[in-house]
């Protein structure tokens, strides 16, 4: 029997009931019986409903907030899911429209098409966003005429009972509770699949789903930079990053955390994130900084603090993990002196720390970026957007913030793919998106009424 730990109390609250792998067998195989009226209907209606019954639910909020200890994020994830349900369901028809027969290059032929969506798609998803991340691929995926089955964090489980009762009954969409056993069950009972989570366990599930023989897609860590340029407006500089670096308390995969400033104005940058952090509070006292989610994350936080003070970094604001009402929070925790001998600068910490460099140039500002095995996304401040965007081109990630901080967890219309270690497949962004979950059938169509040339000659006395 696992117990759920309440991130708010710091007390279990919640007993985790997963599966058997002989349950989760069988939720698989009526997803799949569904999935082909799901394809042949109009989709549009359901999920139509499903999106106005998420934007209003209070016990699905009352869920999220139990699971996460903070409110105002829970928020934006309802708003955000139930838009992205509404724009897939204005985009969808016409990005799975087949195609206008054409002509071949070869004479008498045309070419014609359809997307064939996969019959079942599992999500695996986790704990710092869990409705939202959950949703974000599972959306698409009932869009293209999948059925989904997702397993979100065993951390975050509470949100599930309340979302399913919101589930009109022909949308093919199964939430289930369970850790990883379950999810390692899950993988060779669907065609696709997406995960999301920590380098080291997306390589177990690709190396899980190769095996299998499926197509994986994983959403992985990041360690986003952020690099600041003489000219850029400092003060509003700083309060884009102090933002990007710790909303949900820092707990975000495109979260900033590390800060490259060109040294001419370090110090006058420094001055005033750290004066902008200390006036930003922990939800407990009326803040808008969260608790830390996940219990586990304590210890990496409190590692790489202590890594850096020993190494002779300077804390400013914050810096310790401090209990309130049984819960762990953390505070926005400005350190300056940091450098890539130290960790806070060059493993994934998922917290609000903001460690700040000086460089000596864009030039340097963009080595220090690059120097990282995550490639997730970036920011660039600078005096002008055309400046911005050059440094921008030459950074090794895959999307740039330019002169804000942390966008692609609000705006998910431009196409994205990681670089390095921060994932691998297509796009989760954008209208590629939904092409994950089709594979593309061409039908081949010889228009001609004699033989072809390349056929073989069987008239009698030819060769």
């Amino acid at each position: 029997m696992t117990q759920v730990r309440n991130p708010l109390t710091g007390k279990p609250d919640h007993v985790l009931s997963p599966p058997s792998a002989a349950q989760l067998a069988s939720a698989a195989a009526g997803l799949r019986e569904a999935a082909a009226a799901w394809r042949a209907t109009d989709r549009g209606p359901a999920l139509t409903r499903l999106a106005q019954a998420i934007a209003t639910d209070e016990a699905l909020l009352e869920a999220l907030v139990a699971d996460t200890g903070r409110t105002g994020e829970s928020l934006l994830e309802r708003q955000i899911v139930a838009g992205l349900i509404h724009r897939w369901v204005a985009q969808a028809p016409a990005l799975l429209a087949a195609p206008d027969d054409s002509p071949a290059s070869l004479p008498g032929i045309v070419v014609g098409g359809e997307a064939v969506p996969y019959e079942l798609v599992g999500v695996i998803s986790p704990w710092n966003l869990p409705l939202l991340l959950g949703m974000i691929d599972a959306v698409p995926a009932l869009a293209a005429g999948c059925a989904v089955i997702v397993k979100p964090s065993e951390v975050t489980p509470r949100f599930i009972e309340p979302l399913m009762r919101l589930v009109p009954e022909e949308v093919p969409l199964l939430l289930v509770e369970g850790d990883g056993a379950t999810g390692a069950e899950m993988v060779p009972l669907v065609d696709a699949l997406v995960f999301t989570g920590s380098v080291p366990t997306g390589r177990k599930v690709g190396e899980a789903a190769a095996r299998a023989f499926v197509p994986a897609f994983l959403e992985l860590g990041g360690k986003d930079p952020a690099i600041v340029l003489e000219g850029a407006d400092l003060d509003r500089t700083a309060s884009a990053i102090l933002w990007g670096a710790t909303a949900n308390a820092g707990q975000s995969c495109q979260s900033i955390e590390r800060i490259y400033v060109e040294r001419s104005v370090h110090d006058e940058f420094l001055d005033l994130l750290a004066a902008k952090a200390g006036a930003v509070g922990l939800t407990c006292e009326g803040g808008p900084i969260g608790p830390i989610i996940a219990a586990d994350q304590v210890e990496v936080i409190e590692r790489h603090l202590a890594d850096a003070v020993e190494r002779g970094a300077r804390v400013h604001t914050g810096g310790v993990i401090e209990e309130h009402g049984g819960g762990l929070w953390c505070r926005p925790t400005v350190l300056s002196g940091v450098d890539h001998s130290m960790l806070v600068m060059t493993e994934e910490t998922f917290g609000p720390l903001l460690p700040v460099m000086p460089v000596a140039d864009a030039d340097e500002a963009v080595a220090m970026a690059n120097e990282s095995a995550y490639g997730l996304s970036a920011a660039v401040f600078a005096a002008d957007e055309a400046g911005a965007r050059a440094v921008a081109a030459r950074l090794q990630v895959g999307a740039v913030s330019v002169n804000d901080a942390s966008l692609t967890a609000l705006v998910h219309e431009g196409e994205k793919n990681s670089f390095k270690l921060s994932g691998l497949g297509g796009s989760r962004m954008g209208k590629a998106s939904i092409q994950r979950f089709v594979r593309r059938r061409s039908y081949l169509v010889n228009r001609s009424q004699g033989a072809d040339p390349w056929w073989h000659n069987t008239e009698k006395g030819e060769n």
